[in-house]
């Protein structure tokens, strides 16, 4: 029973929350009503009040047209001298000229003959005033105007944001350009004979014809063959350049009467070669000069690049002249340069069967400068591999990767892309090996297959990594620093301490462009005492 009575209880309080929702719900409806009545009614009371007044003063609505356009202005005008503070710039005077305008607007609405007539007049307005009131404000307008467009540019975020870009694209445009036209002036010098090096091979040119008799080629000396001694490659057509290596390798060796050079150069500049050496002789060691064409089996049936030399295709990639083309390319100039296909570049190949006497042999290119003795080299274990060079690898750096075309199937089968390379310029070769491992036929193999240029681009260096892949004994990195014809922060500290310095790169020490922290460390090997050096003004 109790629990009946509590159930029909609760039902009542119910019933009455729902009819007290109803009539809540009802009453809101009902103000809602009220209120959108109230709203139209007080719309369409307005409108027709403004209608009415439209009718009745049509100067008056003109008036507040021409007070509200320069209201808005002065706004604008305020606004742009605001942000003018803000940005600290160097456009005090168009500070001033926004806040003088802005004062003009205000005292123009000040001025007693608009107030009386037009502003604080209960009658009709003065059309005469108002046309002379609307002809003031337009023309500040109209200054207004121009003096935001002036300035626009000067506030405007996009618009200095898009200048900006544009400035930023016309000067990258114009670095890019300039990068291209050095590189390639670079270029020029590089493969450029200097004049003093020119006049040097003139003058011995000169002095061989004039006295035919002092330079009559000598027999061979026995100590060219014996494999006793310390040997020396050096081939080069640059005749100074020779007598630098030279004379480091002597006056830095303690018995320079065991040393034996052997230097190959061009037809052209042989009989310059001999003379130099003819009048300033090396004191105690031994020296052969020879020309390529003397080494008679250098034929192109044997030699793979003396055959592509007679391509075509080959000659028109080297030599064609397009100078027109010649800035669009700068980064491949460097491997359309002629001497890659020199054979004085790649007579280094054929050291066995040019010295077939000799067990081991020291190459050394023409721009290096020998700073200390160097016969430890022909004691070092090679380890029966061929040659004895110093690695350039560091990090991801001069890998093989960067030389070769690993997109090549036979050189992505046969090479580890990331195998570190190693640099030409001072190398030891074990030539006993060399004939053991036949790595002139490895050469020929390689540079035949690359008449296309599709497993390297140009150069001796990738043949050179190919030939002697896995054939060659990493040394002492002080044996050979490189670096000093392109890189301007090699330190002083690794230079003293090195064995052989390498101008490598296309800033030559004997060329105008050569990096002047280097320069003395070669100069100073220069015969500069020797007449034509003087004559030829080498600057030493």
């Amino acid at each position: 029973m109790a629990v009946a009575v509590r159930g029909g209880r609760g039902g009542g309080s119910a019933l009455r929350n729902f009819f007290s929702y109803r009539i809540f719900v009802s009453a809101m409806f009902t103000l809602l009503f009220l209120a959108t009545l109230s709203v139209l009614f007080s719309s369409h009371h307005d409108s027709t009040t403004s209608f009415v007044g439209l009718s009745s003063d049509p100067l008056k609505t003109r008036l507040d047209l021409i007070h509200k356009q320069a209201t808005d202005h002065i706004a604008l005008v305020n606004a742009y001298a605001a942000y003018a503070r803000r940005l600290k710039l160097e456009i005090s005077k168009q500070l001033k000229m926004f806040e003088d305008l802005a004062q003009n607007f205000s005292e123009l609405q000040s001025k007693q003959n608009y107030r009386s007539t037009l502003f604080d007049t209960d009658g009709p307005l003065e059309e005469d005033s108002l046309k002379q009131f609307e002809k003031e404000v337009k023309d500040k307008v109209k200054f207004a105007r121009l003096l935001i467009a002036d300035s626009k540019e000067s506030y405007d975020n996009q618009l200095k944001i898009q200048k900006l870009k544009d400035t930023i694209f016309a000067v990258n445009e114009l670095f890019v350009k300039a990068k291209k036209n050095g590189a390639f002036g670079s270029l020029i010098a590089a493969k450029s004979t200097p004049k003093s090096l020119h006049c040097l091979a003139m003058r011995l040119m000169e002095e061989r014809i004039s006295h035919p008799e002092k330079y009559r080629d000598e027999d061979p000396e026995p100590e060219f063959e014996d494999p006793t001694l310390y040997h020396y490659a050096i081939f080069s057509d640059n005749v100074i350049a020779v007598s630098v290596v030279v004379n480091s390798v002597i006056k830095n060796a303690e018995e320079p009467w065991k040393h034996v050079f052997h230097v190959v150069t061009d037809r052209m500049n042989l009989a310059a070669m001999k003379v130099w050496f003819k009048m300033r002789p090396i004191q105690q060691a031994h020296i052969e000069i020879k020309s390529v064409e003397d080494f008679t089996f250098l034929t192109p049936s044997y030699v793979p690049v003396l055959k592509q030399l007679e391509s075509a295709k080959l000659q028109n990639f080297y030599f064609e002249n397009n100078a027109e083309n010649a800035t669009k390319d700068v980064n491949n100039m460097k491997f359309k340069n002629p001497k890659y296909l020199s054979m004085l570049n790649h007579l280094r190949f054929y050291l066995p069967e040019m010295y077939p006497s000799l067990h081991r042999i020291l190459f050394l290119d023409d721009d290096v400068v020998v700073q200390k003795d160097l016969t430890a080299l022909w004691t070092i274990d090679l380890d029966g591999m061929v040659n004895g060079a110093v690695e350039t690898c560091f990090g991801s750096f001069h890998r093989y990767s960067q030389y070769l075309n690993f997109s090549h199937p036979l050189v992505g089968e046969k090479f580890n892309s990331k195998a570190c390379a190693w640099a030409f310029g001072m190398n030891i070769f074990d030539l006993d090996a060399w004939r053991r491992e036949k790595c002139t036929e490895q050469y020929h193999y390689w540079q035949n297959l690359n008449e296309d240029r599709t497993l390297w681009k140009s150069g001796t260096l990738p043949a050179g990594l190919m030939t002697f892949y896995s054939k060659t004994k990493s040394l002492d990195k002080s044996w050979h620093v490189l670096g000093l014809g392109y890189n301007p922060s090699v330190s002083m500290d690794e230079i003293h301490k090195a064995a052989v310095i390498h101008y490598n790169g296309d800033m030559k020490p004997w060329l105008d462009i050569a990096l002047n922290q280097y320069k003395e460390l070669w100069t100073k090997y220069i015969d500069s005492e020797m007449e034509f050096v003087q004559m030829c003004n080498f600057g030493v």
